[in-house]
């Protein structure tokens, strides 16, 4: 079977596949994985578009950033709560205090 003259390692059908079609097998810790098309497909043949990863990458960042942002609440909160106090006064009482008598 002839090889490639340009790369010297695949076969001219290989090649072909390779540059018009886009499938091409990953290597490393993508071992299994090949783009096939416009598609990334996975070992057991799920497609995944690029505009799905954009939409899954997307998701990942705005989960990781709500978690973020609800710590931050929950330390202010936390915080918050130690400096507010109640003080429970009977409107009757305050009204003859600060207005006497004749307000009420």
């Amino acid at each position: 079977m002839p090889t490639c003259w340009h790369c010297k390692s695949e076969s001219s059908a290989e090649h072909y596949d390779r540059v018009v079609h886009n499938i091409t097998s990953l290597h490393g810790p993508w071992a299994g994985w090949r783009l096939a098309g416009k598609d990334l497909v996975a070992p057991d043949g799920t497609r995944v578009s690029p505009a799905r990863m954009r939409g899954i990458l997307f998701r990942l960042e705005a989960e990781a950033r709500l978690e973020r942002a609800r710590g931050r609440n929950a330390s202010r909160k936390a915080v918050r709560r130690e400096l507010v106090k109640v003080v429970v006064v009977d409107l009757d009482d305050w009204r003859r205090r600060h207005f006497g008598t004749s307000a009420a």
